[in-house]
């Protein structure tokens, strides 16, 4: 499928998938006769990998990281599959790290909400 398709299943704008083409970490899996880029379902399972990141803070290097640990896991096997393992549990870890950071700003978030409704009820009596 053509960028403008991949967009909109995936949920990003075509500039933002061209840009982490640009950063190297989704390619086209071809190039139609006209130039336009061609995208499969393993391209957009890659893009669905990266939006799921992004809210979480993780880098563009990060980012980079982990699509060649899945790609490397798809491909490897004994010893250096379990090190690879390893290294996804890492990512795991960090990720859950950072949902438990947002819920806690969440929380305050909301907290201030109430504290803002609860100055909207007072001064409307």
């Amino acid at each position: 499928m053509q960028i403008g398709e991949a967009a909109e299943r995936v949920g990003l704008s075509i500039r933002t998938i061209r840009h982490y083409e640009d950063a190297g970490l989704v390619v086209p899996s071809a190039r139609s006769e006209g130039g336009f880029r061609l995208y499969t379902e393993p391209d957009l399972d890659r893009l669905r990998v990266i939006k799921r990141m992004k809210p979480l803070g993780f880098t563009l290097e990060e980012m980079r990281d982990l699509l060649r640990l899945l790609d490397d896991l798809t491909t490897t096997d004994g010893d250096a599959r379990a090190a690879l393992l390893d290294r996804l549990a890492l990512f795991h870890t960090a990720a859950q790290s950072r949902v438990h950071a947002l819920r806690q700003q969440l929380a305050m978030a909301e907290g201030f909400a109430r504290q803002i409704q609860e100055q909207i009820d007072l001064h409307n009596r």
